[in-house]
């Protein structure tokens, strides 16, 4: 079900715990996840995005669960860079810190899909016209004084929330990941609500029965590269997830080279993609 401004879903409070505890406590993307989750605007703007995606289009979750999903991901997988040494752009470039990376990270991938409460066509433009005075709202908050780290940190928000769809060639490593990390989020759960409703053939379709195929996602330390992304699937359909969606994000991503895939059907061979 769909639930209303203000409630908030079992899978929305575990995601939301889930992403804290990967945040070290009291740190500025600590705050800024407690100012993230806490906010009505986003909240009613997310929810409005998951009514359009799912009733209207027939797409598989955009709204808070899934905006939530890709901020774990996207945390996840800057750790395993961390850990591999691989420098972030505003860290590379001198223009912010590891924390200020996490910041834009976590911008982008709460405010994203934003255009998606407006319509599919080209959300990732809409999306920007709505997400950029909430990212400055909520920075001076937290920076008040410090406009040219807020600057850094909503500039490179930005190329995350309008490279998301793989249409536009993203050059930071933040922006990079967002792709990779809203990529992921497609296990079966995503299309949990579509799947449920009974509707005539729609142009979202092959999404919710793609999505409803892949049983598990998992994001873990690869041998080979930092990142290893293993995708487990019910039946060959959940290809198209692989192919169609998750591939093409990769491909176009600035932090490629530092990922490694692997899917297959349960009970045959896994298949490595990168």
């Amino acid at each position: 079900m769909l639930y209303p401004v203000g409630m908030k879903s079992p899978k929305e409070a575990i995601v939301s715990k889930k992403l804290l505890g990967l945040l070290e406590k009291g740190s500025l993307s600590y705050r800024l996840t407690e100012l993230l989750l806490a906010d009505e605007e986003i909240e009613a703007l997310q929810e409005y995005a998951n009514t359009v995606s799912i009733k209207r289009l027939n797409y598989n979750d955009h709204g808070p669960v899934h905006m939530r999903q890709v901020a774990y991901n996207g945390v996840k997988m800057l750790s395993f860079l961390k850990e591999a040494n691989v420098g972030t752009s505003l860290v590379l470039e001198n223009s912010g810190t590891y924390e200020d990376s996490l910041c834009a990270l976590l911008l982008a991938s709460f405010l994203h899909d934003l255009g998606m409460s407006v319509s599919r066509t080209e959300h990732e433009i809409t999306g920007l016209i709505i997400a950029r005075p909430i990212m400055d709202r909520i920075l001076k908050v937290l920076l008040p004084d410090e406009m040219g780290r807020r600057i850094a940190i909503m500039s490179v928000a930005t190329e995350g929330v309008m490279g998301h769809m793989a249409s536009r060639k993203v050059f930071s490593v933040e922006a990079g990941l967002l792709l990779v990390a809203d990529g992921c989020d497609m296990e079966k759960g995503r299309a949990r609500i579509p799947m449920s409703i009974s509707t005539a053939p729609k142009t979202g379709d092959i999404h919710k029965y793609s999505a409803n195929s892949i049983e598990s996602v998992t994001i873990e330390r690869g041998e080979e590269h930092p990142i290893l992304i293993n995708v487990q699937m019910s039946s060959d359909v959940g290809f198209f997830q692989i192919e169609e969606v998750l591939l093409p994000k990769i491909m176009m991503s600035s932090v490629k080279e530092h990922v490694e895939v692997y899917a297959g059907v349960i009970g045959q061979p896994t298949k490595r993609y990168l």
